[in-house]
Order: structure tokens, then sequence, then C-alpha cells
């Protein structure tokens, strides 16, 4: 596999991420798959930001501990990443403000020479790095053109005076008739939500789950959903379960302290049966935590949150084309079975950028329409149909009082406190809860690679696949990755293990959450590998600590 790792650092302010997403942007452009990873503290301003960004020949998914062109607007980047230069790395600096042997660039001239501003010194360097790189100006120039969206011809020109200013020192290969779609997850989860039917996306911001209201909000015109952003999270959920009840498709975005706020209202949805999507993207705590650092600590309380009794459908999608289908089924899921259902992300996957090979046809391939269950007059909007699945409706509907009742009812929608009602609404929700578990629990559930044969299986789920990946194509180990989390896909997990004796969980968290879930389930783990520091794995450690477990080390 050909492969190269960019590290661009500077300050909150210098437009990193805009830079390394640009960066990203291009390579996928010129045929290659690209990973971006960024890290940031949670400051406006000040503080060291840096994007990683891997490119290769084949889907990646996580990052090295090495790079091999670290690009640097600032000292500091120098001082806490120069030791990471594989070696024969190359640096490239600005020379206004940094020392160090390297490609040097003087970006306060040149931004002088074309009238630039200070955010274009991003630019000089993603030129500079063309240059280097030994890309010829004629293949990089279009593909540069689509990712400046505002002062597009400066940003060109700019790019292209850095470029011509270097010294070429590679030669990267460049196939401009092959280019990958490359965004965030947080946006392949957005237009999973839009391919699945979408109608209204209510967010209040909340890192790491801000880029999706922040990507619905740019393109609310052209889609026609409606996006809002009200005052506090209680005000999302009763708002998108307002908007279920008018009718319309509607999903929200929030991490831990939020979804703690919204738990009243999801059980509200949970009697009262009011289908709703909720992304829950985790982030270090408890509490604020590391609010711009990772963390897979939620698992259970996304599994359990509420009060009472009340099916749920779970998923936690790995790459993007997982997020973009599992979105999709999210949405469906909770419209056909009247129920909320998670998307459970993370800092890492959320704001981590990647390019995916295909799109899959969600409409006709993947999501079947949602059959209309016909009514009988009068409307009973709690009536026990097939697998528990009430007749739908919303208002306006002439002659029909539209009934929603968070309270314990009869099936026209009445509070009852009377004992058959309540043991008829548990059972119509356990009804509801079988059929999902049965039609959840298929192949796609459950994600198996890396060798099948191989009685050492590394368990794992979310956003530690990317890493976890890599690690087993060296060891030539098995990989067993459930998706849907809840209900869990019982019969497929089982069908994914066969064979294998050793099992080793790798997950971010200090207890191992999925360990839980699985014991519970009737799975044992063998051994852990956790982390809690809000980083993912780099390879290269993953590598060695696998390693250390199956040697006996």
């Amino acid at each position: 596999m050909t492969q190269y790792t960019v590290l661009i650092g500077g300050k909150a302010g210098d437009g990193i991420l805009q830079a390394g997403k640009v960066i990203g942007s291009l390579f996928a452009g010129l045929g290659y798959h690209v990973y971006l990873s960024v890290d940031y503290p949670s400051l406006i301003r000040g503080g060291h930001n840096f994007c990683i960004i891997r490119i290769a020949t084949k889907p990646v998914g996580a990052f090295n501990t090495t790079i091999d062109i670290l690009l640097a607007l600032d000292q500091q980047t120098i001082t806490l990443h120069e030791k990471k230069l594989n070696p024969g790395g190359i640096i490239i600096y600005n020379s206004d403000t940094v020392t160090t042997d390297g490609e040097g660039i003087a970006i306060e001239p040149l931004l002088r020479r074309h009238n630039g501003r200070p955010i274009m010194g991003n630019t000089a360097m993603i030129g500079a790095l063309c240059g280097v790189a030994g890309l010829p100006w004629s293949r990089i120039s279009p593909v540069l053109a689509s990712q400046f969206q505002k002062e597009t011809e400066l940003n060109l020109a700019i790019a292209q005076d850095s470029c011509l200013s270097v010294t070429p020192r590679l030669s990267v290969p460049a196939d401009t008739t092959m280019r990958y779609p490359f965004f965030s997850g947080n946006e392949w989860i957005g237009l999973g939500l839009l391919a699945g039917g979408l109608d209204a996306y209510i967010a209040y911001p909340m890192t790491p789950s801000s880029g999706i209201l922040h990507f619905f909000a740019q393109i609310a015109e052209e889609t026609g959903i409606l996006v809002y952003h009200p005052e506090s999270e209680i005000a999302v959920i009763l708002m998108a379960e307002g908007c279920a009840y008018a009718g319309k498709r509607a999903a929200v975005g929030t991490s831990g302290g939020g979804f703690c706020l919204m738990t009243e209202a999801l059980s509200c949805a949970g009697q009262a049966e009011i289908p709703l999507v909720i992304v829950l993207a985790q982030r270090a705590g408890p509490s604020t935590g590391m609010p711009t650092y990772n963390a897979q600590t939620d698992l259970l309380f996304a599994c359990y949150a509420g009060h009472g009794e009340f099916p749920r459908y779970l998923v936690a999608p790995a790459t993007a084309s997982e997020a973009y289908r599992f979105s999709a089924q999210a949405l469906h899921i909770a419209w056909k079975y009247q129920i909320p259902s998670i998307i459970l992300s993370d800092k890492t996957f959320s704001e981590g950028y990647y390019t995916a090979d295909s799109i899959p046809d969600i409409i006709s391939d993947i999501i079947p329409d949602s059959p209309q269950i016909p009514y009988s007059r009068p409307y009973e909007r709690y009536a026990a149909g097939e697998w528990g699945i009430s007749p739908l409706i919303h208002p306006p509907c002439t002659g029909e009082v539209v009934k929603v009742n968070s309270y314990t009812h009869d099936t026209k929608g009445i509070s009852s406190e009377e004992p058959r009602d309540a043991i008829a609404g548990a059972a119509k929700r356990q009804m509801k809860s079988d059929a999902l578990a049965k039609e959840t629990d298929t192949r796609e559930a459950v994600c198996t690679s890396g060798s099948p044969d191989s009685e050492t299986a590394l368990i794992c789920w979310g956003s530690t696949r990317g890493v976890v990946n890599e690690v087993a194509d060296a060891l030539g180990l098995r990989i067993i990755s459930p998706v849907v989390l809840f209900p869990f896909p019982k019969k497929t997990y089982l069908k994914a293990i066969h064979g294998v004796t050793r099992f080793i969980l790798i997950e971010e968290s200090a207890t191992g959450q999925l360990q839980t879930l699985l014991l519970k389930e009737g799975f044992t783990i063998t051994e852990t590998i956790l982390s809690s520091d809000g980083r993912p794995f780099p390879v290269e450690s993953l590598l060695e600590r696998v390693r250390e477990i199956i040697h006996g080390q």
C-alpha cells in the first residue's frame, strides 16, 4: 500500500481544520483514500490545533504515530511534532515565525504580493505541500478550485505562487479520473438521514455533534428541510416530538450532557409511541470532562436511558458507508415501530473525515417504504395491531381526534390507571421489542473482517474499528464488530464468533462497556485493551499492545 501521513499544526484561528479538509479533499480528488483526524483544545483562540491527514491507496480509518510531511504555521508545531517525523521526512514551515530545517515559506511577503488576508497563510502551506509532493499545477488547480468556496481566484493565485516557489522532493502519483466522496462522520450521518426521508433537524450546538447542525443549516434551502436551533436540549427533543406528532420525520443531535437533559422526553416518546431519531456523539466525561476529546463511555447509558421499560433501536456505525446506511435505517425503524432510534457516534468518528468507495442506494436497495396501517373509525391511536404497532395518522384529519399521551392510557389515548390498561401497554411494548429484535438481527448487524479462520478475535465497536482493521491485518486475526447494539443481534453474533477461542475487547473506556453488554447476552471476553486518555489509538501503539497479549508478555 502506498501511503503518506501529513500533519498540519498551528493556533486556534489559523484555520487548521479547514486547511486539513482542503488537503484531504485534494487527495481524494486525486484518486486516494483519505482519513483525517483533528485535535484541538476547548478554546476559541490560542492553544495548539493540528490535523493528521492519512493518504493511501486503500481505505484507511486510523492514523499512524509517525508522519511523512509536517506543515508548521508556528514554532509550537515543531516543538510538539518534529520528533514524529519518519527518516527522510519533510518539514514545510512559515519562515516568518518558525525556525527549523526544511522547506521555508515566507508567508507574510507572499500574502502582501496578492493582497491576501492572514488566514490565507494556510492556503500558502497547501500550495507548498503540492509543490513538494511533485504534483503538477495543471492537475491540482481544478481540484483546489472546487474547495475554495470564497475568493477562489485569490486563493488559487496564492497556492500557485507557493507551489512554484518550493523544490519538489517527492513524486506522488495522481489519478484525476477517480474521485472519492470525502465527508466528516457527522456529514455522512446527515446524508444518511436525508436518504431516509428526514423532514426536520433540531439541535442545540454541543461538541462533537454540532457539525450535523452546521451541515443541515448550509443545505436547508436546497433540501427544504426544517433546521432549528432552540434555547436548550430539553426544547430540542420536545420540539422534535411535536414535529413527529404532526407527521414530520425529525432527528436531533447532542452529546452526553445534552442527552442527560433529554431522557425524560425520551421516556415520553417510549410511552406515547412517538417516532424519533437521536444522534448521540460521545465525548470524554463525566460532566464537562474533556469536551473536545474522545470516549466510548455512553454505550450503556444509551441502551438503558429513561425511566420505565420501552423498546429502542441503537446503532453505532464505524465507517462512512455504515453511517449513511444505518442512519437511514434508524429513521425507518423509528417510524415503522413508532419508537426512539439512537445513532451512537463519538468525537473521533463525528469530527473525523472519511472517503467512501460508493454510496448505496438507500431508498430502493435498503429501506422499504413503511406500510400504512389501515385504521378504523372512530380512530384509536393506540389500538394494538400486528407486532404491537398501532395505526398512525397525523392532524389535521377530518372528523378524527388524534391524541398522544405520555400517561398510561387505553387504546383511545385516554389516561388510565386501570391494571388491565397497564398490562396491555406493557404487552404491546414487548411485542414491538420482540419484532424489532427479530427484524434487526441480520448479517449487516455485525461486521466481520480480518482472517476468518483465526481463533483469536478482536472485538470492537464504533470508531475503533478503523485502527483495529489494520492491527488484525498485520497479525492475521479476526475482527468482530457489532453495529446494531440494541436490541443486541444475538444470533448473528453467535455465528460470527464460531471457532473463536480468544476474545480481545478494544474500547476507549475505563470499564469495557461492550463487555458488560456481551456478558448480559451470555458472551464472554478473554482480555481487554482499554484507554481513557481521550485520544484514539494510533496504529503502532495498538499493534504493540495486541502483540503483548497474544505472546503473553
